[in-house]
């Protein structure tokens, strides 16, 4: 139980040699999920585009490809997963349309009103605080811009309200909770959509 713990722990910031081991699952373990969710921003065309918890990149990657002629910004606070985002993205980020950096959500260091879109794939469990996070993320983004949350947890299925009891600082969200502190943060035009087959979530908000 104690190895398995220290594996799956690492969700949450990936380091060191288990966090490598996690990483290279979770770009492709989590691709139907980040493209059932990017499945519901056919309508924008985003300019300047914001991953936040960028992981091992490739959701990052999937925006670069998804909106040609956008920059994506990518964001993670583990040193880890930002040397991999990096590693990942080299093609697009020595061609000027993608930059990664180390940064918490809480205190992103970015520009007001900088951004059209920005995403959030597997990662909202670990910020510490969601109105607060809602709310720098709201900092940045443009009058209009979007905010995509896509989680596999609708915060009630069992297995991930199990993984919430093994993994440190791991909290599960109905679609009711993310709606009202996104709403508290002074996003608007909230919507869900909830996968008919699996406990995938996606909400769409609008600032």
């Amino acid at each position: 139980m104690g190895l398995f713990k220290d594996y799956v722990s690492q969700t949450r910031k990936p380091a060191g040699f288990l966090g490598k081991m996690m990483l290279r699952g979770m770009n492709s373990g989590h691709a139907r999920l980040a493209d059932w969710g990017l499945a519901h921003l056919s309508a924008l065309t985003p300019e300047q585009a914001l991953d936040l918890g960028c992981g091992g990149g490739r959701n990052a990657g999937a925006l670069l490809k998804k909106y040609p002629m956008a920059h994506v910004t990518a964001i993670d606070y583990s040193a880890l997963c930002v040397e991999k985002a990096t590693a990942y993205n080299r093609e697009m980020i020595a061609a000027g349309r993608c930059t990664v950096r180390q940064r918490d959500v809480s205190d992103l260091q970015l520009p007001e009103e900088a951004f059209d879109l920005a995403t959030a794939f597997e990662t909202i469990y670990f910020w510490p605080g969601l109105e607060t996070c809602f709310a720098e993320v709201a900092r940045v983004l443009k009058p209009g811009g979007a905010f995509m949350i896509c989680n596999e947890s609708d915060g009630r299925d069992a297995v991930s309200l199990k993984f919430e009891k093994i993994i440190d600082g791991m909290q599960t969200y109905t679609a009711e909770e993310i709606e009202a502190a996104l709403k508290a943060a002074g996003f608007s035009d909230v919507q869900s959509d909830h996968h008919p087959s699996r406990p995938w979530l996606t909400m769409l908000a609008r600032k």
